[in-house]
């Protein structure tokens, strides 16, 4: 049975010292759209997290879960209307899908597996100005499903008219990453194969990272990239990776890091720091800049092996305080030893 935490009350919750999490995790961020009317907007966000997942960014936004056959889960979401008139927001599941590292979701209310097994507590919601509406999400997970991951997305929809004839509609949406299997989750890996270096036509430095979903659940990337020159003590960055990349499992494709400052064509170690919820992978390669637009080779990155230099530095610590402890034993055995003579 899954353990669910309001959003809101994250903030208590670590004031209380019961769950220690970032200020950001106050409160799920919301997806807005712009209102048909033009006097305001209108968002739904996710109100709530599931205790497990508690320090998953991506399970404060969408809905994650791994189920099951025969398992349901309920989920609420909350629609904001910031417009100064009552807005009428439909909401209903939509099916999704992930093509060249962008999530997708389909238009019209195209239905899928996952949609058929999702159902709503309220499917109109009738929100006042300034007002805010909840409605449930309920998945039921059929007893024969096959395992593997679905996505979809919870849609809230609103309509207007903007002249005869023509109908307005304007969505914003909650992700569905859903995952069919059995008592263990399928894990989430990912490796870094390649970084290339490139140069826009005005001469700006971009990196490019071949990222490659070796694991069994969707990936939603984020991260940093560091430059340290070589053979130098120039350093530069961090760089946030470009947002917006999801992965399938087994899918590829690269990630893009924009250089905002003027660099020069190195060579560089490039330490890139990539993460998907709370998977982790760091990764390194020696690039180099072309001099005028274009793209050099791509060059193999390599891991950076987590532990390795904290094992380093604690033998090269304990190596250390061996040098003062064990002298100071000796002496004190040897002091003992002439008041016994």
């Amino acid at each position: 049975m899954h353990k669910y935490i309001p959003a809101g009350a994250l903030c208590l919750l670590a004031l209380a010292g019961t769950i220690s999490v970032p200020p950001s995790a106050t409160a799920s961020p919301r997806v807005a759209a712009e209102g048909t009317g033009g006097h305001g907007s209108f968002s739904v966000r996710l109100v709530d997290v599931p205790g497990s997942l508690i320090n998953d960014t991506r399970a404060r936004q969408y809905i994650i879960d791994n189920l099951h056959p025969g398992t349901t889960i309920r989920r609420r979401v909350e629609v904001a209307n910031t417009s100064d008139e009552p807005a009428r927001v439909v909401v209903y599941p939509g099916a999704a899908g992930i093509r060249h590292g962008s999530f997708i979701g389909a238009l019209g209310g195209r239905r899928s597996e996952l949609t058929s097994w999702t159902s709503l507590s309220r499917k109109r919601l009738e929100v006042p100005a300034h007002s805010t509406a909840r409605t449930s999400v309920t998945i039921r997970v059929p007893r024969d499903a096959a395992p593997g991951e679905r996505y979809g997305v919870i849609w809230a929809q609103v309509s207007g008219g903007d002249g005869p004839g023509v109908t307005l509609v304007n969505r914003a949406g909650i992700r569905l990453y859903l995952s069919v299997g059995g008592h263990n989750p399928p894990p989430t890996k990912f490796t870094v194969d390649t970084m290339t270096a490139e140069r826009d036509r005005a001469g700006r430095a971009i990196v490019k990272a071949q990222v490659h979903n070796t694991g069994g659940r969707a990936l939603d990337l984020s991260g940093t990239l560091n430059l340290a020159k070589v053979g130098g003590s120039i350093n530069a960055g961090p760089y946030a990776v470009q947002l917006g990349t999801t992965l399938a499992p087994g899918q590829s494709e690269p990630v893009t890091v924009p250089v905002t400052d003027q660099v020069d064509n190195g060579p560089w170690k490039a330490t890139l720091h990539l993460k998907s919820g709370l998977y982790e992978e760091t990764y390194r390669a020696r690039i180099t800049f072309p001099r005028h637009g274009g793209h050099g080779r791509p060059v193999p990155a390599q891991a950076v092996v987590a532990g390795r230099h904290m094992a380093l530095y604690g033998g090269a610590a304990g190596l250390a305080l061996g040098g003062v402890i064990l002298p100071a034993v000796m002496w004190r055995r040897r002091k003992a030893a002439s008041r016994d003579t």
